[in-house]
């Protein structure tokens, strides 16, 4: 993977196809996957013109985990972040970039009483009605309320009933709250990087 530094030459120089992943604070294991993959990797600042990347044609996005209340992070780029919604290939957000993708859409975000940290969190997967073992570290959660009808749940948490996953109708963008890239695991949603790089085949 690589740093994006700014410079004009750092995409030209781009020989094969690329996922861009926009840097929220991003865990170095989601790379070392992300790079396991047959795709260029590029991390740009979260600041980076979206308009820019879309621009250069990147095989899918992905929205990186990070710090803080997604709801300061979004405000902060609104106008810029808004923008992935004219992108038509894959996108992918783990945790804040979650929260993010949520928030392009309209949802709402909330702060929890207590949060999830911790290993050996359920997560239940409403498309295989099967229950996943998940690593999880926030604070905020996509709330419930007023929940955008071009957004669907995929997964919520079996401890409180909180939204864990979502998609977005009529697109390939989805998301999760927890962690799949856990290292040294439980690794019972490691298939979520599998469905992003399928996704970017099939678009």
């Amino acid at each position: 993977y690589k740093w994006f530094k700014g410079s004009k030459t750092d995409l030209d120089n781009v020989k094969k196809s690329f996922i861009a992943v926009i840097d929220f604070g991003i865990k170095k294991n989601i790379l070392n996957i992300l790079g396991s993959y047959e795709y260029d990797i590029i991390v740009f600042p979260y600041n980076y013109p979206i308009k820019n990347i879309i621009n250069k044609n990147p095989a899918g996005i992905f929205l990186s985990n990070g710090p803080g209340d997604p709801l300061a992070t979004f405000n902060e780029c609104k106008k810029n972040l808004s923008l992935i919604k004219d992108f038509r290939k894959p996108v992918f957000g783990i945790c804040l970039g979650h929260q993010i993708l949520s928030l392009i859409y309209n949802a709402k975000t909330e702060k929890m009483h207590h949060g999830h940290r911790g290993a050996n969190h359920p997560i239940k997967n409403f498309k295989t009605n099967k229950v996943e073992i998940t690593v999880q570290n926030h604070g905020f959660v996509v709330s419930k309320k007023s929940f955008p009808k071009n957004l669907k749940i995929t997964h919520s948490s079996l401890f409180d009933n909180s939204i864990a996953g979502i998609e977005v109708k009529n697109k390939p963008f989805f998301s999760v709250q927890y962690h799949p890239e856990s290292s040294p695991g439980p690794q019972d949603s490691r298939y979520l990087f599998d469905q992003f790089i399928k996704l970017i085949k099939n678009a």
